[in-house]
């Protein structure tokens, strides 16, 4: 089997006309299509719901169900609020740092930048209480075929240690990057 792409990606909101204007009037996504029906159509049970679609880019769609009459959304309550989240990609710091006036200016709280290296983000939350980052790409050349080259070895030791390895030290600013192998001009 060969996986093309994500056909769409799909969370639950508390208003699914909040959330689409939330992210087509701050983020800019094209609202594609809603669907609405009173049975689910994989169980056949009784449950109304708006299905909407929004275009994120590239082919790749974020969806949104509202289910009124099921019980108030909550989240995972063992999980840190800073690990789920949807990150989406920006073109470069001048559209990241636009787009967190143009939120802050909406009212909305935005982190960051926070830099990460090889790529800086802001997060922030949709109405839903979504964690949502939008990353800037910053790698240096050759940063990302250094991370895919140590990717295993550092995974075989954190599944060992439970610790962060020490193989991407310049992530850290510990030392400057590097490259072990070749660089290919991008």
């Amino acid at each position: 089997m060969g996986i093309k792409r994500i056909h769409h990606v799909a969370y639950r909101c508390r208003d699914a006309k909040e959330t689409v204007e939330f992210y087509r009037d701050l983020l800019g996504m094209d609202f594609q299509l809603a669907i609405a029906e009173n049975e689910v159509p994989s169980t056949k049970e009784p449950d109304p719901y708006m299905h909407v679609f929004l275009d994120a880019g590239m082919g790749n769609v974020l969806a949104f169900f509202e289910i009124p009459n099921s019980p108030d959304m909550g989240r995972d309550e063992n999980t840190p609020k800073w690990v789920q989240h949807i990150a989406f990609e920006v073109e470069d710091m001048d559209e990241l740092l636009a787009t967190k006036a143009k939120l802050e200016a909406a009212g909305v709280d935005v982190l960051g930048p926070t830099d990460h290296t090889i790529f800086q983000s802001i997060y922030f939350f949709d109405p839903n209480g979504h964690r949502i980052e939008l990353a800037a790409n910053t790698a240096k050349p050759g940063m990302h075929s250094e991370l895919k080259r140590v990717a295993e070895e550092m995974l075989d030791e954190w599944s060992r240690t439970k610790k962060a390895p020490r193989h991407a030290a310049w992530m850290h600013g510990e030392e400057e990057f590097k490259p072990t192998v070749e660089v290919e001009a991008q």
